[in-house]
């Protein structure tokens, strides 16, 4: 059986993995490897990933040899991904958020193509004068902004700015760094069965809201005394507080996005 043949058994739309995703929490930690997914769309609307780990932000795989065998109609997004060419409509070249363990990344540039319908918000840029970051405007919709920006799978904007809802002023990171850790929104990679996922997600928003709100001490105090202790995995919990210690909030704004 080809490679393509292997990975078109386990594809599936990227918008219903994200939806599912956000509908159903307990089964998030799969973070976005939507080959993941029972599901099997028709061929022009399938994503399809090659057999892997979550994505880590290092790209190993083969996308010429993958897309020699899926055919003129899809397009590499890095990370072992393919996906139907057009998508968003009009994009040559899509950008792809990839969500990992304890890490998020984008493949491909940031287009902006002007304010339109639902996504009126602007945009925040790096040195390089590329899109960082988005201010959602009032009546804006992800599906909107990643139409604006050219990103195939808009329903990660949320899932990576640690949120189910986008609300006019709040400022979404779609860029992110790589180098720094993204912390997971719905559990813990590890986390076992039975994990106490609404705790821990509550302060992961608060986290967040504290993050971008420049306070430093009240993000000291909700990891002590609420998020500590929900990871399974120590060291986790390590990074988060050498991060804290260190008081960076540029940093800290990305892992609480």
């Amino acid at each position: 059986m080809s490679r393509a043949a292997k990975v078109a058994t386990g594809v599936v739309v990227a918008g219903v993995a994200s939806l599912v995703a956000l509908a159903a929490p307990a089964v998030a930690g799969v973070y976005g490897a939507v080959s993941s997914w029972a599901l099997s769309p028709p061929a022009e609307e399938r994503v399809v990933e090659a057999p892997a780990e979550p994505a880590s932000g290092d790209d190993d795989a083969n996308p010429d040899r993958m897309l020699d065998e899926l055919g003129d109609g899809y397009v590499y997004v890095g990370n072992g991904t393919a996906i139907p060419k057009g998508n968003p409509a009009g994009c040559d070249k899509p950008a792809w958020l990839h969500i990992g363990r304890m890490k998020a990344s984008l493949s491909g540039d940031l287009v902006d193509r002007g304010v339109r319908d639902l996504a009126a918000g602007t945009t925040g840029l790096n040195d390089q004068g590329e899109v960082v970051t988005y201010t959602v405007a009032p009546g804006d919709a992800p599906h909107a902004i990643g139409d604006r920006f050219c990103i195939a799978n808009p329903l990660m904007i949320t899932m990576l700015n640690h949120t189910r809802t986008i609300q006019p002023g709040e400022v979404l990171l779609l860029r992110p760094d790589s180098s720094i850790p993204w912390i997971p929104y719905f559990n813990p990679d590890d986390a076992p069965a039975g994990y106490q996922q609404i705790p821990y997600q509550l302060a992961v928003e608060a986290m967040s809201a504290a993050a971008h709100a420049g306070d430093l001490d009240a993000m000291r105090a909700i990891f002590a005394n609420d998020l500590a202790h929900l990871f399974p995995d120590p060291a986790d919990a390590d990074l988060i507080a050498r991060a804290l210690d260190g008081g960076d909030l540029a940093v800290l704004r990305q892992m609480f996005a």
